[in-house]
């Protein structure tokens, strides 16, 4: 039995204020893509959902003149460093398992390359099943960010990939 449902951390004020930000329509996909790449990875499926939804958690808002600017993203984002350790706290504090919220942490911290050191470094499986997930939903110009679905469908999908979770 787990002890954090995907629907606890969805329903979560620093979830709302924090994946919203990022887009919650591309967290919960990347959330369903990482769910099935955990079998193929021989990770666990509850955490590799939990990671892939929470993925982007640390992203902040890079603007000039009032419009996104992608270069100043590129040039000075950390949302993997702050991703992994805001998805700790809130994990933590959920109830989640502290082995279980470090190695999602983990696996935030490494979703993308902006955070993966140079030279000979390689990625655990659920750490490379985020990555992956991640990359599965790109859009060109970052649109995957800013695709909407209603609430009550973000609910509804959360709803039904806690319940796949629960038969694994």
């Amino acid at each position: 039995m787990r002890e954090v449902t995907l629907k606890d951390i969805y329903e979560h004020p620093i979830t709302q204020k924090y994946v919203r930000r990022s887009g919650m329509g591309h967290a919960i996909s990347v959330s369903y893509h990482a769910f099935h790449l955990a079998e193929e990875f021989n990770v666990n499926p509850d955490r590799a959902a939990k990671a892939g939804f929470l993925h982007d958690i640390g992203h902040y808002e890079w603007y000039r003149d009032g419009k996104w600017d992608y270069q100043l993203y590129r040039d000075f984002d950390i949302h993997p460093i702050k991703g992994a350790e805001r998805a700790h706290k809130l994990l933590v504090r959920l109830g989640e398992d502290k082995q279980a919220a470090k190695e999602i942490s983990h696996a935030i911290l490494f979703h993308t390359e902006s955070a993966i050191p140079d030279g000979n470094f390689e990625l655990k499986s659920l750490q490379k099943v985020v990555h992956l997930a991640d990359e599965k939903d790109k859009q060109p110009g970052d649109s995957h960010h800013y695709r909407n679905i209603d609430r009550q469908k973000e609910v509804e999908l959360i709803e039904k990939l806690d319940q796949k979770i629960d038969k694994t």
